[in-house]
Order: C-alpha cells, then structure tokens, then sequence
C-alpha cells in the first residue's frame, strides 16, 4: 500500500521561477469520484496511470505505474473527461524537500499551486517565501475538481 501525504499552496510571486527547468504535463481522468480517482498522465516524454483514494486529512491512497506513451495519449484523446489538465511543473529541492510547483495552462490558465509531500502529517517544513495560502483541504484545488470545474469558471 503506498501513502501520499501532501500539502498544497497558492503561489504568490515568482521567486520560485527560475530555480528548476519545467517539464510538460498532460492529464486527463477516467473516474473522478470522491472516493476515488483514477488519472492518465503524460509528463515529459513518459506516462503513468494513477488510482487515488480518498483523502483524510492530507493523506490518501496512491497507486502509479508506468504506461506506454502512446496508450496514454490515446486514452487521453479518447476516454478522459474534458477539458484535460496542461500544466508545467517545476520541481525544486530546497533542503530536505521537493516543491512541485504548477503554473496552470488552457482552461486553468492564471492558477500557480505548489505542493510538497512529506513522511508524515505533523512534519513540520519551512516555507519559502514565494508559498501563500495553504489550500490543502479545499477540495476546488484537486486537478481531478480542476478538471470538472476549470479555474477560469470560477468567477
């Protein structure tokens, strides 16, 4: 069983731009119930199918496996609900942590998340300053909610 134990923030300026090269994501998901989630990923030149349970607190479920590209971009064109995620994501190591921080694309276009995950829920972490607001239990901040309810809709 593999746990994800993951906080998210808003960004809220770009001092984190240009420590880290992006990387282009493409996501679309198959299933996108509370209880579940099961998501189809191309990152870069690889692809991954991913199931997510439900989360407690800042903890789920994760199951992510390598796929074929080419099923993943079939099954992205063919069977995820619209509008896919784009995104780039940036990975920053600062110490001991890797920030994944999302700069939103398409329908998304104008949202910048960041997210770290830990080895437990009471870790405690030191934010650089570029983090804001922490969303982590605001369920509109999941990509699978983003993918159903874009964040150029919101107003």
């Amino acid at each position: 069983m593999a746990i994800e134990i993951e906080r998210k923030f808003l960004v809220k300026h770009d001092g984190w731009r240009n420590l880290s090269p992006g990387v282009a994501y493409r996501q679309g998901y198959l299933c996108t119930e509370a209880e579940r989630t099961v998501r189809v990923r191309i990152a870069g030149d690889r692809a991954f199918f991913t199931v997510k349970g439900k989360t407690t607190g800042s903890s789920r479920l994760e199951y992510e496996y390598p796929i074929p590209i080419q099923d993943a971009a079939e099954m992205l064109d063919r069977l995820c609900h619209r509008p896919l995620i784009e995104k780039t994501r940036y990975r920053i190591t600062l110490g001991d942590l890797v920030w994944e921080v999302d700069e939103f694309h398409g329908e998304n276009q104008g949202l910048i998340m960041a997210e770290v995950e830990l080895s437990s829920e009471d870790q405690a972490i030191a934010l650089p300053d570029w983090i804001g607001l922490e969303v982590s239990q605001d369920d509109r901040y999941y990509n699978s909610y983003l993918s159903r309810h874009p964040y150029r809709s919101w107003q």
